[in-house]
């Protein structure tokens, strides 16, 4: 979009994108609350098993892309996770500066106790499968477009 051809757009709170993106993560975010607490797991401790319970053994930098954070947002929650019993921070053989997640066996049988989790969010819903893939998709594509823009 030109700078000539941008629409005139509302101002007001409740018709920003942004707001409605961010007060509807904290609703998510909310909904997981007690279903993550039973499995004594933050959302974004939740959010890195996803990631580990996919394929284990990744190096930080590549679960922090995999998260779209950054190393440093990451290591203190991986941390906490180790403290628990469910992954390992292990350092590279051949270059020392990696350091590599694995899951221990507790971070795998966490994984069957974690199944009911997205059902349970796709009932609080109360949406039609095909809305929430379409959402998903769209947000993703939307986040792609975004990131595009600010890499320029």
């Amino acid at each position: 979009m030109t700078t000539t051809s941008r629409p005139s757009l509302p101002f007001t709170l409740d018709e920003q994108l942004c707001f409605a993106l961010y007060s509807t993560s904290l609703a998510m975010t909310k909904a997981y609350k007690p279903l993550l607490e039973k499995l004594g797991l933050t959302y974004p401790q939740y959010l890195a098993m996803l990631v580990l319970w996919e394929g284990d053994d990744l190096t930080v930098k590549d679960l922090a892309t995999r998260l779209n954070l950054d190393s440093a947002t990451v290591t203190p929650l991986l941390k906490r996770l180790e403290t628990q019993g469910y992954v390992e921070r292990v350092r590279g053989v051949e270059d020392e500066r990696l350091v590599y997640i694995r899951l221990t066996k507790a971070g795998t049988t966490l994984k069957r106790a974690a199944r009911e989790v997205p059902a349970e969010i796709f009932c609080a819903t109360q949406q039609a499968p095909e809305f929430l893939l379409r959402l998903r998709d769209d947000l993703t594509q939307l986040r792609a477009t975004l990131n595009d823009y600010m890499d320029r």
